[in-house]
């Protein structure tokens, strides 16, 4: 049976994709047959061809060094970088729910552990003009537990502890946080990463430096975070 987890973030560009490329990479390393997944992506550019690649899915899989297809990983694409509703309102091909299920449980047929990535932060809306679909609504629906990536940097203890009491009021189970854009030794962000704790009382479980090729995390420890999909 497979098993997935999701991983959102406080925010936009706190660094979602490049720490889901080390933890697949993590994964396969250790000799699983991991998968990437990532319900919408936006601010893509095109081929020659026109047609838009799927740019955190190719980064994915270059940094992993995965053999998944392409085409597997994003069933919508979207040029216009903003959140996935107002991109397909102006480019069209909105967000439909049993789309984005009908990938992710292939995946889940072929692969063992799936990592799926969110847009955006937590309250990142998905369609809303052909049907109201929340990011939250994707994981309820998928049933999936998740980590919370953060930056290290000034502003992250309102940001965790704001999104991880709203998950947590709306039921969804977040299992940590990874830190990214870490210094060692740096006062504030190793005070942050106590602070963080201490409120929400989720364990940190990975602190990520610009440049890491590996997640400084066992691989069975991570494997643990990812349950069954029902």
């Amino acid at each position: 049976m497979a098993e997935a987890l999701f991983l959102t973030g406080t925010g936009t560009d706190v660094g979602k994709t490049f720490v889901a490329g080390l933890i697949v990479k993590k994964l396969a390393e250790s000799g699983r047959n991991a998968a990437y997944y990532k319900a919408a992506m936006s601010g893509n550019s095109r081929r020659t061809d026109g047609s838009l690649i799927p740019g955190d899915a190719w980064y994915v899989r270059e940094a992993a060094g995965i053999r998944q297809p392409l085409d597997t990983m994003c069933p919508y694409i979207y040029e216009t970088a903003v959140s996935p509703h107002l991109a397909s309102r102006l480019e069209g091909n909105p967000v439909r729910m049993d789309v984005v299920e009908q990938g992710f449980r292939q995946l889940c047929a072929q692969y063992d552990f799936v990592t799926m990535e969110g847009s955006g932060g937590i309250l990142c809306p998905v369609c809303f003009d052909e049907g109201e679909l929340w990011l939250e609504d994707v994981i309820r629906q998928l049933r999936l537990s998740c980590l919370l990536v953060a930056d290290a940097g000034l502003g992250t203890i309102n940001s965790v502890v704001l999104t991880a009491e709203y998950m947590h009021t709306r039921n969804i189970s977040v299992k940590g946080i990874i830190f990214n854009h870490f210094h060692p030794g740096n006062v504030m962000e190793e005070d942050n990463v106590r602070m963080c704790e201490h409120r929400t009382g989720l364990p940190v479980l990975a602190r990520v430096q610009d440049g890491d090729t590996e997640l400084n995390m066992d691989a069975d420890a991570l494997a643990a975070l990812y349950g069954p999909v029902g």
